[in-house]
């Protein structure tokens, strides 16, 4: 039987690449990057289902990855045979947690994802209903803070604001905005697989094996989403240092098996 960590490997692999080609092709990609068009519909969202933002895998599963991952990890982990139930399964599940809080939530401030962007030219920008974009201090997309029309110095004096109390929160914009989308992707199903194919080779009791359905529905889910992301958003380039961060920071999760006593 092959590896299955191999197989994913090469799935996900192959879904990148295929689709990224596919995106340039065919000029199906957003580039999320661009302040002016980033916070509009895609051009193809009346067209194509899964280039819309709000579909329901997108809202429901991708934005809400590491959720899934967990639930799924904690019961395949805790249903699982006594003989599989070892403690760097712990260790590694903790340090791609760690990473997935640093690159998207917090990194000692900011998480690294924003660093990369405002280190590589990005700027804080508030989009106006009327389509205008205003840039305001970074340290505004830092704290993910919510700026009102009040707040009247952080706008030149001849724009026109929206009426009434109309507030936004500001994003960084125009810097190299890695796909934070592939790279959780990447991470998040290489880790899934190889906790999953521990059961391979072990009897499964019914609640082990209702957990393993669920893993593989959510591997399938994952690689699902790879794709509509590789074919509809991020430029090339954004889409390929995702990819290549998402692979480092599972290489780093399997650390613990390899260091640990045999």
């Amino acid at each position: 039987m092959p590896d299955a960590r191999k197989v994913a490997f090469a799935v996900l692999t192959s879904i990148v690449f295929f689709g990224t080609i596919y995106s340039v092709s065919y000029d199906t990609y957003l580039d999320t990057s661009n302040a002016f068009i980033t916070a509009l519909p895609h051009h193809l969202h009346t067209t194509h289902y899964f280039a819309s933002k709000k579909n329901p895998l997108n809202v429901y599963f991708t934005k809400k990855l590491w959720a899934w991952i967990s639930v799924t990890f904690l019961a395949h982990y805790a249903t699982s045979p006594p003989a599989i139930r070892s403690k760097v399964r712990l260790v590694q599940y903790g340090i791609a947690t760690a990473i997935w809080l640093a690159f998207t939530s917090w990194f000692f401030g900011p998480p690294v994802f924003d660093r990369l962007t405002a280190s590589t030219g990005g700027e804080c920008v508030l989009h106006l209903p009327s389509g205008a974009v205003v840039s305001v201090p970074t340290q505004y997309c830092y704290t993910k803070s919510t700026i009102s029309v009040s707040d009247t110095a952080l706008f030149p004096a001849s724009l026109v604001l929206p009426d009434g109390d109309w507030s936004g929160i500001p994003r960084l914009r125009k810097g190299h905005d890695v796909s934070g989308h592939i790279f959780l992707l990447i991470l998040s199903t290489l880790f899934l697989v190889n906790q999953l194919r521990l059961s391979f080779n072990v009897a499964w009791s019914q609640s082990h094996r209702w957990a393993v359905v669920l893993g593989g529905a959510v591997t399938c889910a994952a690689l699902l989403a790879t794709y509509t992301t590789s074919v509809y958003f991020h430029t090339p380039f954004e889409k390929f240092t995702g990819y290549i961060l998402g692979v480092l920071a599972y290489a780093i999760t399997q650390l613990p098996e390899y260091l640990a006593p045999r």
